[in-house]
């Protein structure tokens, strides 16, 4: 995963915008360039990701932690609906999650299980999720990350 496009740049400088626009909170504090930035959101502790708009929303984004969390590729990540980050009985309380941060601009408190490629499931806690914004402030996704998980099986 080549983290140096303008294309993941541009990215990761929405993801940080629309992070302080919901909550003043900072993505990549005290971190001053767009590349900097971008790295740093890539290298980072804890879990980052990010899907559009698509009407089965497609995962654009996911971190270094979160590539190996769901352990899979930046290629097979970006291919895949968010929706099977969930599993088959999660994704409807995963859904109702998502229209409440469609509806408030972010939640700071979510749990829930996950699941990897492999089928390894996962508890992740006090993730954050919020809404994309494009420069111009129009919708562009959601994002999520958090840094406690607890594999289930």
């Amino acid at each position: 995963m080549d983290w140096t496009t303008p294309e993941i740049i541009t990215h990761s400088e929405c993801l940080i915008r629309s992070l302080a626009h919901w909550t003043g909170r900072d993505l990549a504090p005290g971190i001053a360039g767009p590349r900097e930035r971008t790295r740093f959101l890539f290298e980072a502790p804890f879990v980052l990701v990010a899907h559009g708009t698509e009407a089965d929303p497609i995962l654009n984004y996911g971190n270094r932690a979160a590539l190996t969390l769901w352990d899979t590729t930046w290629d097979e990540l970006t291919r895949m609906p968010s929706r099977l980050t969930a599993e088959a009985p999660n994704r409807e309380e995963r859904a109702r999650l998502l229209e409440r941060v469609t509806r408030d601009g972010f939640i700071a408190d979510y749990s829930g299980i996950r699941i990897g490629r492999t089928g390894r499931r996962f508890c992740i806690a006090e993730a954050t999720v919020w809404n994309l914004l494009t420069s111009d402030g129009q919708p562009c996704g959601q994002a999520a990350m958090f840094n406690t998980w607890t594999f289930l099986d």
